[in-house]
């Protein structure tokens, strides 16, 4: 007889560097959820405070939680693909761990994701779309959406995303860009996936001085964004016909140029002001 523990369906990932005053309140929000049938990985990369002791003390406590510590600092989306390396669950749902997830969360995304076997990414949203959610886009459709349409559906940070395991390792997971690794990541697997729009807010994001979104000028990040977008829209992959991609490219260097405008401007009233 196979007595072998049946894999989860959804592996939770949580990376982990000095983050000591938030992951409690993370570790703990998952093992509030409705859904229970997960694992929680935790993977410190080199923390320098009692992060690891926090999380030690709670995989003491749940056999669903497994902690490991890296040998030497990774960075943000490579220990991200460190994490997903431990997974077993048909599901990928990272959580940040300054982050905290909400009890339904978990039961929300997982009914959504297995009622649409061909999708391959949960992107969850809250509104400004005029139909019923779930709404299942090919990847023609989220690419006319997010290029053609003013609404560009792959901004989300990784706690407000589900993913299909399979898919998200065939396609060679995060590339190791820093900061927009996600965005990049998303346009990659809707090219080649259906993807999923999913209802309301699973996850509360925390917003805190040490948080990845400050270490960047908007500027800087404004520029990422366009070289990111543009490659999707040029690489062979792309859902889009030849019409489309040139309007999208049209669109997108038009949109860049008025951004581009704005920071300047505001450059100059920042000086001035000094």
């Amino acid at each position: 007889m196979n007595m072998d523990k049946p894999s989860p369906l959804v592996s939770v990932l949580m990376t982990v560097f000095n983050r000591e005053l938030y992951i409690r309140d993370a570790i703990e929000s998952v093992l509030n959820s409705k859904y229970t049938n997960f694992e929680l990985i935790i993977v410190d990369d080199c923390s320098t405070d009692s992060s690891v002791d926090i999380a030690r003390y709670y995989e003491q406590q749940d056999s669903r939680i497994k902690v490991y510590v890296n040998d030497k600092n990774l960075t943000d989306y490579p220990n991200r693909n460190c994490a997903a390396e431990y997974a077993k669950g048909k599901y990928i749902k990272y959580l940040d761990s300054d982050d905290v997830l909400y009890p339904y969360g978990l039961d929300v995304l997982i009914n959504r994701m297995e009622a649409f076997p061909e999708v391959a990414l949960g992107l969850v949203k809250l509104i400004g779309f005029n139909q019923p959610f779930p709404i299942f886009l090919t990847s023609e459709e989220s690419y006319r959406m997010s290029f053609l349409s003013g609404k560009f559906l792959f901004g989300n940070a990784p706690s407000s995303v589900i993913i299909r395991r399979d898919a998200f390792e065939s396609l060679g997971r995060f590339s190791g860009l820093n900061q927009l690794g996600d965005m990049e990541c998303w346009l990659k697997m809707a090219a080649s996936y259906p993807v999923l729009l999913i209802e309301g807010v699973v996850a509360f994001s925390r917003d805190h001085p040490q948080s990845e979104k400050y270490k960047d000028n908007e500027a800087d990040k404004d520029k990422m964004r366009y070289q990111l977008k543009m490659a999707a829209l040029k690489n062979t992959k792309c859902p889009l016909n030849d019409t489309e991609r040139i309007n999208a490219c049209n669109q997108l260097e038009r949109h860049y140029k008025i951004q581009q405008y704005k920071h300047r401007v505001r450059g100059i009233i920042k000086k001035f002001r000094k």
